[in-house]
């Protein structure tokens, strides 16, 4: 009897443990940037077991076990105005303040197709942007392993994100992810456990792969020479993914790596355990 007793003291302590591991109240969390392209960090005051639901601009908020309360991690547009925010609860909102941030130019020439494509292209285009689109907007109700990553490279860091970038003279859009230079053929690695959601050759991104870490954590990873991985598969910390390559619209080798938060790309470097907060 005494030994059935501690079985079950040990099983109920287990189960304990794990139930903590996974609500990741002992994470470390990525870095705050209340700026454009950046993240707030939000305590909620919400004491159910359960963890509440919580919307920016009309996007479920990822939300996280802390320091024994709830948080939610919030992904703000680059193209956010300084001033007040919104995040909505069920029963209330919270509002949140976003400075302004300036990030520098960049001028870049690419072969006159990236900038001026034909009917055709642009047809492709469209296709590519829809796959893209609801792989990044994808919400899983999985909670993420981690919120801190590793560098999918050691590459060196040759674009940052949030760069104005003009094309052959044309203003475009601001570059939306981290740019690490590499040689072709570099191995590259998940940064963290995830699964593949979206992967295939698009027109801007050459071979893209995108995945899903939980709760509206999407990396993508783009210009790859080789894709490694298939829809559907499940990826550990450290397993390969790709090769680095320079497919799409590039000026050489490189991995392009983004993070989406609540369908929000946001700046990489504020997960990486070893970054500075900007």
């Amino acid at each position: 009897m005494l030994d059935r007793n501690h079985q079950r003291l040990t099983i109920a302590w287990l189960a304990c443990l794990l139930a903590l591991l996974w609500s990741g109240s002992n994470w470390a969390l990525p870095q705050e940037s209340r700026v454009p392209g950046g993240i707030a960090i939000i305590p909620l005051d919400h004491a159910e077991e359960q963890a509440p639901e919580a919307y920016y601009n009309d996007s479920r908020v990822l939300i996280v076990a802390h320091e024994d309360r709830w948080k939610a991690i919030v992904g703000i547009p680059l193209d956010t105005e300084p001033g007040t925010q919104t995040l909505q609860l069920r029963d209330g909102k919270i509002n949140f303040q976003v400075q302004a941030k300036a990030y520098p130019e960049e001028h870049l020439t690419v072969q006159q197709r990236y900038v001026s494509p034909n009917p055709e292209q642009l047809a492709r285009i469209r296709q590519d942007q829809v796959r893209l689109r609801a792989a990044l907007n994808h919400f899983s109700t999985d909670r993420p392993s981690s919120l801190q990553m590793q560098r999918p490279i050691q590459g060196r860091e040759s674009s940052p994100f949030g760069l104005r970038r003009i094309f052959n003279g044309e203003p475009r859009r601001p570059h939306s992810g981290l740019d690490l230079a590499a040689p072709t053929g570099t191995t590259i690695l998940a940064p963290a456990a995830g699964r593949v959601i979206e992967s295939g050759d698009f027109y801007f991104n050459g071979n893209t792969v995108l995945l899903d870490h939980g709760n509206g954590l999407i990396t993508m990873y783009c210009h790859m020479d080789k894709i490694l991985v298939s829809k559907g598969q499940q990826l550990r910390p450290g397993e390969p993914l790709g090769e680095v390559g320079a497919t799409g619209r590039v000026t050489g080798p490189h991995l392009h790596w983004g993070v989406t938060l609540n369908g929000v790309m946001v700046d990489p470097s504020l997960f990486l355990r070893t970054s500075k907060t900007p």
